[in-house]
């Protein structure tokens, strides 16, 4: 699980990571189980942030900006890539699957995809802005990256990979179901046991946004890409933090 663990560490971010020398297909597919622990170091890190932020007296928008951009920055934006490619292509492929796929492999960001970045990364900010601001409200930046992180990797079950010779090729083919399994339940867990029943609903949040993206992928291409699963994981993101913090301040109301 270790060597998954790193895999995926390099897979999903920028930090620097030393690989063993030899790695085969499988850990790839242990790699994928690896998805929801990454998430969760990289919520601990954000909320570390905005707790240093916050001693040192910076005020809550400015702490969300701030943490934001490090979220972005830590991962090299390679989901938001995801995102504004999915949306690109979602908006000028007309429905045509070919044109999709080849609409993602395009390196220029169309309006579309322009729109979709800016709208998320401002919802992000608006939902951390407000969780910053109320008792507890660090607790949603821990869990949100880690189940954004876990609805990505249960893609690799429930659809096919499209792209053949795409990155999560070998990913999906050796998938560690029973690893991935055990994740995926301790991330309930741990969002249970840190926030109680606003953990149950942003657990419940990123799996309605699963479902629906599922749903979409299925209908539009018959599975999944790269870029997709990006889509997903950020929008799985601003979801959870938006309804996280309309939690929080009606719980505050």
């Amino acid at each position: 699980m270790i060597r998954g663990l790193l895999l995926a560490t390099v897979f999903l971010t920028r930090i620097p990571v030393r690989l063993p020398e030899e790695l085969d297909e499988r850990d790839q597919g242990m790699a994928v189980a690896a998805y929801p622990l990454v998430g969760l170091v990289l919520g601990v890190g954000l909320a570390v942030l905005a707790w240093l932020l916050g001693v040192a007296g910076l005020p809550p928008l400015p702490t969300a900006v701030v943490v934001v951009a490090a979220l972005a920055g830590v991962t090299g934006a390679l989901h938001l890539d995801g995102l504004a490619d999915s949306a690109d292509a979602w908006l000028g492929g007309h429905g045509d699957r070919e044109r999709m796929l080849t609409i993602m492999k395009d390196p220029a960001c169309g309006p579309a995809g322009v729109v979709a970045v800016v709208l998320v990364l401002l919802a992000k900010v608006a939902a951390v802005a407000a969780l910053l601001d109320a008792p507890g409200g660090w607790v949603a930046l821990v869990l949100a990256p880690m189940l954004a992180r876990g609805g990505c990797a249960l893609l690799f079950p429930l659809l096919p990979y499209v792209r053949a010779g795409g990155l999560g090729e070998a990913g999906a083919r050796h998938l560690a179901g029973s690893q991935l399994t055990v994740t995926l339940v301790a991330g309930v867990v741990v969002s249970l046991v840190l926030a109680g029943w606003a953990g149950l609903g942003m657990v419940l949040t990123a799996v309605a946004v699963l479902w629906l993206g599922v749903w979409l992928m299925r209908r539009l291409l018959g599975g999944f890409t790269g870029d997709t699963a990006g889509a997903l994981l950020e929008s799985t993101e601003a979801v959870v933090l938006l309804v996280a913090s309309a939690m929080v301040i009606g719980a505050q109301g």
